[in-house]
């Protein structure tokens, strides 16, 4: 049997509580670029793109999109490990709900009669509550938004550390998406400056956050993700940009 340590215990409880912590910021976040529909992350475009093709919801929509990517997850880590895709699966159920909850919210409170320049500024802002909160629950790595496990699998396995990168590469399905909705409703959702935005600075901010934000917490449980001639890095080690 496994014991527990009190340290140990109390850096779960920690982590615990940064994907808490994670969570609100990211499902705000994303609202705010849905609800100002000037560019949202190019995950969540593909999502809503979906959403005006079928009769599903966006929660259901977000909610089918998950389960498909943590699926892919399983492909890309060469292992069938029904731990990680549940716990795909455990993120995103209160993540999708939390999402169409808060967008119905701030439409509610009239955000798109605000000036341009100011919605402007609300979605890049909430660009940025996307990248550092995907930061914070990448570190905690208890469990994560299958985009994002996808997006951490290709950094470490595959592409030695570099969120830039990796960002930019875990972006083709979601782009290929948008593409291909378009091509069949010839109309596009949530695409705008955010979405550019997104698209080729995300994984920057991300590695950046990594580095400003929550210092002492690090990544956790990378190490089977690593290629063998690839360490994990330690605590107060830098990851490559």
């Amino acid at each position: 049997m496994r014991i527990i340590s009190g340290v140990q215990s109390k850096d779960l409880v920690k982590r615990w509580g940064y994907l808490a912590l994670s969570l609100l910021i990211n499902a705000t976040g994303h609202s705010l670029t849905i609800a100002t529909n000037l560019g949202s992350a190019v995950w969540t475009a593909s999502a809503v793109n979906l959403y005006h093709l079928w009769p599903l919801s966006l929660r259901a929509t977000l909610f089918l999109c998950g389960v498909l990517v943590a699926l892919a997850n399983m492909i890309l880590v060469q292992k069938i490990s029904w731990r990680r895709f549940f716990g795909n699966l455990l993120f995103i159920t209160p993540f999708s709900y939390l999402i169409q909850l808060f967008t119905q919210a701030i439409l509610y409170l009239g955000i798109n009669q605000l000036p341009l320049s100011i919605r402007v500024i609300i979605d890049i802002f909430g660009i940025l509550c996307v990248a550092l909160a995907t930061s914070i629950y990448q570190r905690a790595n208890i469990v994560l938004h299958p985009n994002d496990d996808f997006m951490q699998i290709l950094r470490f396995r595959y592409l030695k550390g570099n969120a830039t990168i990796a960002q930019m590469v875990h972006y083709i399905p979601p782009v290929l998406i948008i593409v291909l909705t378009f091509l069949v409703s010839d109309r596009l959702f949530a695409v705008n400056i955010g979405t550019l935005i997104c698209l080729f600075f995300q994984g920057s901010f991300i590695g950046f956050f990594d580095q400003h934000t929550f210092r002492r917490l690090k990544h956790y449980g990378i190490a089977n993700l690593a290629q063998a001639k690839m360490h994990q890095p330690s605590v107060g080690q830098h990851l490559p940009q």
